[in-house]
């Protein structure tokens, strides 16, 4: 049997896709909020899961936090190489930002075999150090840095540690998958990050991934940029 398809332009099949999913999510009785709205919705249209809409925590100021931080030029920092490569780029480019994922790097796989960790936590020192150096004791340190973690829970549990030791990043997008310290790690991080009022958006639970920690980048990234609409987005 062939079937006959419409919408076979990207921007036309994103566009109804995030149609559908409005709909959908109206027909379970679930109301987003303006600000919430776009993240979740990029975060299901990459998954076709609608558990998204229940599970994932925006801490309050967080989008108009991101928005901010990236029309600034901020760095993120991923902790897959998968996640670094779903970033846009373009996009990036757009707000004069970068992103990195230092999984790879020689010297972080030297720290962490040295230290007995994993790449992840090493990455996630890397990525300050770099910037400033060793953190300093006892001092507060904001850092135009957002991590976006899709993969690791010991990447997580290294940002919650450095948080208490004066680290305020920009945002952080906790969303390991997994069945190991994952759920443990997400609900550390948000405390956390309550605790020091850094802005956080967090996938509770066992789901997540690298494709989602990507997602929520370019949802930030369209949102700062007024490109949710994907016929905007001619430079693409």
């Amino acid at each position: 049997m062939a079937y006959e398809y419409e919408h076979v332009k990207p921007a036309d099949i994103e566009a109804t896709s995030m149609k559908i999913i409005g709909e959908e999510l109206a027909e379970k009785g679930i109301v987003l909020s303006e600000e919430e709205s776009p993240v979740i919705k990029r975060v299901i249209h990459t998954t076709a899961d609608f558990d998204y809409a229940e599970n994932l925590y925006i801490s309050e100021g967080a989008v108009a936090a991101a928005r901010e931080a990236l029309l600034q030029g901020v760095r993120i920092v991923t902790d897959t190489n998968m996640a670094l490569s779903g970033v846009s780029k373009p996009a990036l480019g757009k707000v004069g930002g970068s992103a990195v994922c230092y999984m790879a790097d020689p010297e972080v796989a030297a720290a962490a075999k040295e230290n007995g960790t994993t790449r992840a936590v090493a990455s996630m020192e890397h990525a300050v150090t770099e910037m400033i150096g060793m953190l300093p004791a006892g001092k507060v340190i904001h850092l135009p840095l957002v991590f976006a973690v899709g993969n690791a829970p010991t990447a997580l549990i290294k940002l919650s540690e450095m948080m208490r030791a004066g680290l305020r990043p920009a945002l952080i997008i906790g969303v390991p998958v997994g069945f190991v310290n994952v759920v443990e790690s997400k609900e550390e991080v948000i405390e956390v990050c309550k605790e020091f009022d850094v802005p956080a958006i967090v996938a509770r639970g066992r789901k997540g991934g690298s494709n989602v920690a990507a997602a929520i980048c370019n949802a930030l990234l369209y949102a700062a940029t007024d490109h949710l609409d994907p016929a905007s987005r001619k430079w693409l």
